[in-house]
């Protein structure tokens, strides 16, 4: 027969041969494996330079190989032959656990250095008091009219953030008659610590997740409980921080709220509904507790570890002249609030812009026109973009170069078209009969895209715009255009404080610092917690990205 045969002809295909599909497939798996070597080489040899862990005594190598690599090997092999399934529980709990540590690294930076956390506090009760008129007036929709609760929870919203006349009232040179919510709370002559305000603020964000997912594992009464105990937690994190690891109670608090009580109901929820697969939590506890050991051991024998650049001083410190000196502690906080900014205006334009597009804006020529010009946009160079922001944000509007807003715009523009493309693929991919089905159910065109198209599109916006963030969080060339400075001492403490980036940081270690300290200590420094940032970021873009296909 024609198909047994090993080659054979077929009209429109040419010649049909199994031995170049063969040597095809094995082109393509050489090239994916040459890629993946050298960049892996790199990587290695950047880490080389920052870490120098051949500068260990041989003991230090010997004990947390004893006890850190042979027994997390072990587990990992003896758990991806007897399930596959507990393997991956296993590397998805140390996952969250490390990822969970950076993060809350990075929101301890804002509220230590930045942020006080009675601002916080204020400017969190003065958006939820709305919120809650707002869901109030929503429950009793088929009372009030439309346009009632729409003017009513608009005006909730103004004058609980600005006060009356407010922003308005600025503009046009007239008095503050009626202050906001927020300016009262600050205002208030009592004020309870910072770590109590972050744990009635960060700390129930973080509770009520764990209280819903306890509640769609057990009742209703198991989940508040579980919130409780998580809330409890946290504020024992204030007390056992310092007395136990020497952590002050704002770091602890953000600590427990943003790593530990998820992590830990991770587990919890794992252990409870996966019977099958618990065995896999021997990982992170043989990771953790070989880790601990180690260290026990090294500290209790005396074994001199890695002289690592990458250590607490360099995450500390900010630029010196010195290599030895130097660090990326203010760097590192920029970057962090221009994510922020860059997350806050490119996210809802973006999604809003993709949600037109796809769902409202009719198909002519205007929309066409549109689309070819959003894909082109998304291939700009970058340094298009810093020319654009300093000729829009700096010469026309005349802000201040350099600073948190004009960076986080100019960023903001650069991913916009990515985070408009990913949604719009993600809005796409919803089947129509779900619309239609909807629809047919008498739900309206908003009804529809708030309970059934967006909630199910959502993971696939959610993993594009972090794609699009890790790009920005990467880029140097429009935050040189935009004027921002190469190096800062000091922490930005308004959006009008000037900023600097790790990637700028780097940068100027590497041009303008460019003697052999900085260039083999400093700078490989840089890169290894820059690509560590990257890699968090993107880790949770990938495990959004598998949850939604497996949803689907």
């Amino acid at each position: 027969m024609a198909t047994e045969e090993r080659r054979s002809y077929a009209d429109g295909f040419g010649q049909v041969s199994r031995t170049v599909g063969t040597i095809f497939r094995y082109l393509l798996l050489a090239s994916t494996l040459f890629g993946l070597v050298i960049l892996s080489i790199l990587l290695v040899y950047v880490a080389n330079d920052a870490i120098q862990p051949l500068t260990a005594d041989a003991g230090w190598h010997l004990t947390f190989l004893l006890t850190f690599v042979l027994p997390t090997l072990v587990t990992a092999g003896y758990l991806a032959t007897a399930d596959v399934g507990a393997l991956k529980l296993g590397a998805t709990t140390v996952g969250l656990l490390v990822v969970s540590l950076l993060f809350s690294g990075g929101v301890a930076i804002i509220f230590v250095e930045v942020l006080p956390a009675l601002v916080w506090f204020a400017y969190v009760l003065a958006f939820a008091v709305p919120v809650a008129v707002t869901v109030a007036l929503q429950q009793r929709s088929h009372r009030i009219p439309f346009m009632t609760r729409f003017v009513v929870s608009g005006l909730a919203f103004y004058g609980s953030l600005f006060g009356f006349p407010g922003i308005i009232g600025d503009v046009a040179g007239l008095p503050q008659v009626v202050p906001s919510l927020a300016a009262v709370v600050q205002s208030s002559p009592v004020v309870p610590l910072d770590w109590v305000l972050l744990m009635l603020t960060i700390g129930v964000f973080a509770a009520t997740p764990v209280a819903l997912y306890a509640s769609s594992i057990s009742d209703r009464r198991t989940g508040l409980s579980m919130g409780v105990v998580a809330l409890v937690a946290i504020a024992a994190s204030a007390f056992v921080g310092p007395a136990a690891f020497g952590v002050g109670s704002v770091p602890s608090v953000i600590l427990a709220s943003v790593a530990v009580v998820p992590t830990a109901a991770f587990v919890g929820g794992a252990f409870t509904t996966r019977p099958d697969e618990r065995v896999g939590l021997a990982l992170p506890a043989v990771v953790v507790g070989g880790a601990l050991l180690g260290e026990f051991v090294v500290d209790t024998v005396g074994y001199a570890g890695p002289q690592s650049w990458v250590d607490w001083q360099f995450l500390t410190s900010s630029h010196s002249g010195t290599a030895a000196d130097a660090g990326l502690y203010p760097a590192i906080a920029g970057s962090i609030l221009l994510m922020v900014t860059v997350a806050a205006l490119s996210f809802p334009i973006g999604v809003g812009a993709a949600l037109y597009l796809e769902e409202y804006a009719p198909d002519n020529r205007y929309t066409r026109f549109i689309d070819v010009n959003i894909s082109n946009l998304a291939g700009v160079p970058s340094v298009v973009y810093g020319l654009l922001g300093l000729g829009l944000f700096v010469t026309r509007l005349g802000q201040p170069a350099g600073t948190i807003l004009v960076g986080g715009a100019t960023l903001a523009l650069l991913i916009l078209p990515i985070v408009i493309i990913s949604a719009r693929e993600a809005i796409r991919s919803v089947p129509d009969e779900m619309r239609q089905a909807s629809y047919g159910m008498g739900a309206t065109r908003w009804q529809t895209m708030k309970n059934v198209v967006l909630p199910r599109a959502f993971p696939g916006i959610l993993t594009g715009t972090i794609l699009a963030l890790g790009r920005a969080i990467g880029e140097t060339a429009p935050l040189i255009m935009i004027g921002a400075p190469n190096v800062l001492y000091s922490f930005p403490n308004s959006f009008d404080s000037a900023v600097s980036a790790m990637p700028l940081q780097v940068y100027s270690w590497a041009s303008y610092f460019a003697t052999a300290d900085f260039y083999q200590k400093a700078v490989p420094a840089g890169v290894v917690v820059l690509v560590t940032v990257l890699l968090a970021m993107n880790s949770i873009a990938i495990v959004l990205r598998n949850r939604y296909q497996r949803e689907t």
